[in-house]
């Protein structure tokens, strides 16, 4: 277990005071059986009034509505967290899973709905040839290893290039780019997944460096938000892939929210009512820190 203290601080900045419309905040983990929240704060200037809900999902979102107008917006989200690590082998499918292709059970089927369909167009199949690709050069055709081939596909082959732009590149142009974000990695995959037949879904969070918790190598993506997905599994269930930096399992991995696309897990969204020079920039700085010693203990 890793005792881990998460602080993730937004500041926007503008060149008179404007008014704030509501903005909308997905940065408080679930409890789960590999992540336990101990305690969390919220701060935000000016103050404004937060209602908290859980969206279509069952993520845990803030809805913020300021009164006071101002010429820096500065949230602040803090937690402190126990995170259990999953390892790798211990991953076990269903038997009938273990090998590609399988079929959901019927109850499953319904349940997954749109995690299993194409999102995007791919009017030259080029996801899907490159999906299928990972299929027969995988010995006896095993579930894991092919999925683990892809994901260590994406970090071997592609290059990280950190995106200021909003949205999430097309899986396409990520394929024929070797190039993105680990937003833009994270859709491919689930595409190309999906068009294997296999429900997958998006996941945002943060990501931990193991120098934090006992050496290791340095990871892609730290020091802000970070994005991954996973793939339901049986026997398994939502099995967690971060292809940017080929790690499966979830170590490392602090999951916050899971949505169907990247559009619906933004960390922080709203608006201001001003001109657009207004506007004069946005600093982002996600901090992780550990905290207590390193136990190795399952999660129960």
């Amino acid at each position: 277990m890793h005792l881990l203290r998460v602080t993730h601080r937004t500041t926007y900045r503008y060149a008179r005071p404007v008014a704030f419309g509501d903005h909308r905040m997905m940065s408080r983990p679930r409890d789960s059986h590999d992540l336990r929240l101990r305690e969390t704060w919220l701060t935000v200037s000016p103050a404004a009034e937060t209602k908290w809900m859980h969206d279509v999902f069952g993520n845990s979102v803030a809805h913020l509505h300021f009164t006071e107008p101002g010429d820096t917006l500065e949230i602040v989200s803090e937690f402190l967290a126990e995170h259990y690590s999953i390892a790798r082998d211990a991953i076990e499918l269903d038997r009938h899973a273990e090998t590609y292709p399988f079929s959901y059970s019927a109850d499953e089927v319904v349940d997954l709905g749109r995690t299993r369909e194409r999102h995007y167009d791919d009017p030259d199949h080029v996801v899907d040839e490159w999906a299928r690709s990972f299929i027969d050069v995988t010995p006896d055709r095993q579930t894991l290893p092919m999925l683990e081939a892809m994901c260590m596909a994406v970090k071997r082959d592609f290059g990280y290039a950190r995106r200021e732009d909003e949205g999430t590149q097309d899986p396409g142009e990520t394929l024929r780019t070797k190039a993105g974000s680990c937003r833009d990695f994270a859709l491919l995959m689930m595409e190309a997944c999906r068009s294997l037949g296999l429900a997958a879904q998006f996941v945002t969070g943060y990501l931990y460096d193991d120098a934090l918790v006992g050496g290791g190598e340095g990871l892609v993506g730290g020091g802000e938000t970070h994005a991954w997905l996973q793939v339901f599994l049986p026997g398994a269930g939502w099995v967690e892939f971060d292809p940017t930096n080929g790690i499966i399992g979830g170590r490392n991995l602090i999951r916050v929210g899971i949505a169907r696309d990247p559009s619906q897990a933004s960390p922080l969204s709203g608006s201001y009512e001003g001109a657009a020079e207004d506007f004069l920039g946005m600093d982002v700085e996600v901090t992780v820190a550990a905290e207590g010693p390193d136990d190795q203990r399952d999660a129960a």
